[in-house]
């Protein structure tokens, strides 16, 4: 614990003036911030947005026992979790930060003594390959992972290309050294989840097949190549799957051993090798959504070489690049916590396409992006919010390029739906709203996309009239979605709203004006869903009258998806000053604010969703999930702008922490971690889709934003500390900022935005 946040010496050494040369920002990263309770993410390597994320996973939960859900899964949507005392092995996919999982492809594992097949339990780890680590012998930074595998005596290290994973294992002197290959190994595993596996053995350093699943993704298949510095002198494998009734007249042969061709569910491998003391054996793993010809092409293409260290070294400098976009100055701790977030922000949507520019489409055939790199991991219903605008600003070509990559996901789908939780050529159809639609014209409208927009809008338009879509039906027939139809009609109709909103905003833009009646019509539905009796969001039934069973505070059965009406009824982020208005005005919309951030939420109204944990609440303002993000900021449109400032420094202090505890919530592939980078700034995109960013209270003693356009934009922050948090002055360029906001168009023509803070507000 003491290695990884003991900052600080070092880390003072680094905090040097802000400059346009690039600095060595890679000691501010730690990605075991965040592997302990709710932030979800992994330790492991990885590329900038790379296609392998190549980590340990600490156990082998099932996702069901008995046939129902087991809910000490949720603890390992990423595969590793921090209090664990064992590692099972080093697989090549991840989500980060999710609340859902799927992937952990092509588990690696070394051993040394009598082979074993089996992973061992957490509580009796010596009746399997598993091993004891201690996190005073692991090393996480930026592209690299390395660990002591106690029991097996060898010294584990990780780095990664965008689609290949390196490994490097130091084993003692072995006669019984083994590397294993876990073709059964998954996160969110359970029975009959491999559909199937094919390895083919090309010769005694290459290995090449595919895995196909079926889990959160409905149809997913990952090819692989696999090469071995060092030829092993036997190999075999054991096929677990008892249940399989056909196996053909395959017993001619005896292919447990050295058999070349190996098909199967539930297939483990082992390579086996003898070994000097000290001797590294290396593995490059590359992957493919396409073939195996295309993954052999991929390692080729990215590691021709076995030079671990010169691959390390090429990671961590495409890592130090893109952090170096934004160059900040702030406390030792602050600057930890910024350049993690923004890695964690760097990690996802992830690169979804070969070397040779050929991926998986949504309708399974093989497409070739023309003049684009494809992504995945799309998770909307987090990233909408503030991943994809801050990525308008410092990613522009990247979310060009993801853009296009939901249209072209648009073209390929049968539904005719643009993505709304999307990976590896499947849409997962997880969590509330049409979110797409919001980034595709917040890109638009900032300038950001510049392929066909009209294209564009036709896709956002087809996707939010598609009836059939989780009460969409009704939600155009009546303005909102009957709580009968529904058990999260509430989110729903606010999330569609704020949606309709941003395709007006978009055929605002492009003078179409009978859609932009149509659809600035539907952002306000919002109303049919507040009940001015009691103030809140709350369900209506099909005859038109409210729900009579209602409860606020609780996130079950009252028309929400991980939320509560507290929450969730400020959710209207694209009309903020009608929304005050129905709530009587700045200064009882003001009053209502203070309650939600200062009252106490008891344990029983959560306890009915996982997402949502102490760890994650302020008052009952939950930060630890999304919905309410934009919340913070709704006192820009009070007469108490200044509680803004206050709220936003104590979120920023108390939800992220440099420990691997400092997540507040999960991290969902970037959000948790954009809401601190664009806070932590000093202004936050309160309504993806508008040119405006509010202001908040900077965390930052300086910042340079090195823009894609070749503009830099400065903050300076005057007076900062602890207490100073609140807001004095603010210039642009010299003249005084007379109004709450900063545009778009200002941050990118580049220039000097002057914060003077003060302890009074």
């Amino acid at each position: 614990m003491k290695k990884y946040f003991t900052l600080f010496t070092a880390v003072l050494s680094l905090v040097v003036s802000a400059q346009k040369t690039n600095k060595n920002l890679l000691p501010f990263v730690k990605p075991i911030i965040g592997t302990q309770r709710m932030g979800h993410v992994y330790p492991g390597a990885t590329a900038p947005f790379g296609m392998v994320q190549l980590s340990p996973d600490t156990d082998t939960i099932p996702y069901a026992v008995n046939g129902k859900y087991n809910p000490d899964v949720y603890k390992y949507c990423a595969g590793y979790q921090y209090d664990d005392k064992t590692i099972v092995g080093f697989s090549h996919t991840h989500f980060s930060g999710t609340g859902h999982s799927d992937l952990g492809d092509f588990q690696i594992m070394p051993t040394t003594g009598p082979l074993q097949l089996n992973p061992g339990t957490a509580q009796q780890p010596e009746k399997g390959f598993r091993s004891a680590f201690s996190h005073e012998e692991e090393t996480a930074e930026a592209g690299y992972y390395k660990v002591k595998l106690k029991d097996h005596n060898i010294l584990a290290e990780l780095t990664a290309t965008t689609r290949v994973g390196m490994h490097q294992y130091t084993f003692p002197k072995s006669k019984e050294a083994h590397i294993i290959l876990d073709l059964m190994a998954g996160i969110y595993n359970y029975e009959d989840k491999t559909v199937w596996t094919y390895v083919r053995v090309v010769n005694d350093t290459l290995i090449t097949g595919y895995k196909q699943t079926n889990g959160w993704a409905k149809n997913r298949t990952v090819y692989f190549a696999m090469s071995f510095s060092k030829p092993f002198k036997s190999y075999g494998h054991k096929n677990w799957d008892s249940k399989q009734v056909y196996r053909g007249f395959w017993g001619k042969f005896n292919t447990t051993q050295n058999f070349p061709e190996i098909a199967g569910k539930k297939i483990r491998m082992f390579f086996d090798f003898e070994t000097e003391e000290n001797e590294k054996i290396q593995i490059k793993f590359a992957l493919s959504p396409v073939s195996q010809k295309n993954a052999l092409a991929n390692m080729q293409a990215e590691i021709p070489h076995w030079n671990f260290e010169k691959v390390k070294q090429q990671t961590q400098e495409q890592w130090n690049a893109e952090l170096n976009k934004i160059q900040i100055e702030a406390s030792p701790s602050h600057m930890i916590n910024f350049y993690t977030g923004l890695y964690h922000a760097f990690i996802s949507p992830t690169v979804y396409m070969d070397s040779n520019n050929e991926y998986k489409g949504l309708d399974q055939d093989m497409h070739t992006a023309d003049g684009f790199t494809n992504y995945t991991t799309f998770s909307l219903w987090d990233t909408y919010r503030t991943l994809h605008p801050l990525f308008n600003v410092i990613q522009p070509k990247r979310n060009a390029d993801m853009v296009q990559s939901m249209l072209e996901h648009y073209k390929q789908s049968s539904l005719h739906m643009l993505p709304i939780w999307s990976h590896h050529a499947n849409d997962n159809w997880c969590m509330s709203g049409y979110h797409s639609v919001a980034v595709i014209a917040d890109a638009i409208i900032k300038g950001t996309y510049k392929g066909d927009p009209m294209v564009a809008l036709e896709a956002c338009v087809t996707t939010a009239k598609k009836r059939s879509y989780e009460g969409i039906g009704a939600y155009m027939d009546k303005g909102y979605i009957p709580a009968e139809a529904s058990g999260i009609s509430v989110s729903n109709t606010l999330e569609y709203a704020y949606d309709d909103w941003a395709i007006a905003q978009l055929a605002k833009k492009l003078n179409q004006e009978s859609v932009y009646a149509e659809f600035i019509k539907r952002a306000d539905n919002w109303k049919n869903n507040y009940d001015a009796s009691v103030g809140f969001m709350r369900p209506k039934l099909e005859n038109g009258t409210f729900k009579k069973e209602f409860d606020a505070y609780s996130t079950h059965g009252q028309g929400f998806i991980e939320g509560n009406s507290w929450n969730y009824s400020f959710f209207v982020p694209h009309n903020p000053a009608a929304l005050v208005e129905k709530m009587g005005g700045k200064k009882a919309f003001a009053k209502k604010l203070d309650t939600l951030f200062s009252m106490h939420l008891p344990d029983s109204f959560f306890a009915e969703t996982e997402d949502i944990t102490r760890d994650g609440i302020i008052g009952g303002y939950v930060h630890g999930n999304e919905p309410a993000h934009h919340v913070p900021y709704l006192y820009n449109w009070t007469n108490e702008p200044w509680k803004t400032q206050q709220q936003v420094r104590l979120i920023l202090n108390k939800q992220y922490q440099p420990t691997p505890d400092g997540l507040g919530g999960n991290d969902d592939c970037g959000q948790m971690s954009a809401w601190y980078i664009f806070s932590s700034l000093g202004f936050y995109p309160v309504a993806p889709g508008a040119e405006d960013y509010a202001i908040g209270s900077p965390l930052v003693h300086n910042a340079i934003l090195n823009l894609e356009n070749g503009k830099v934009f400065e903050i300076e922050v005057q007076n900062q500390s602890d207490e100073n948090v609140f807001v004095q002055s603010i210039t642009l360029n010299g003249k005084p900022l007379q109004k709450l906001t900063l545009t778009h168009t200002e941050l990118m023509k580049g220039g000097k935005l002057v914060f003077v803070m003060s302890n009074k507000h």
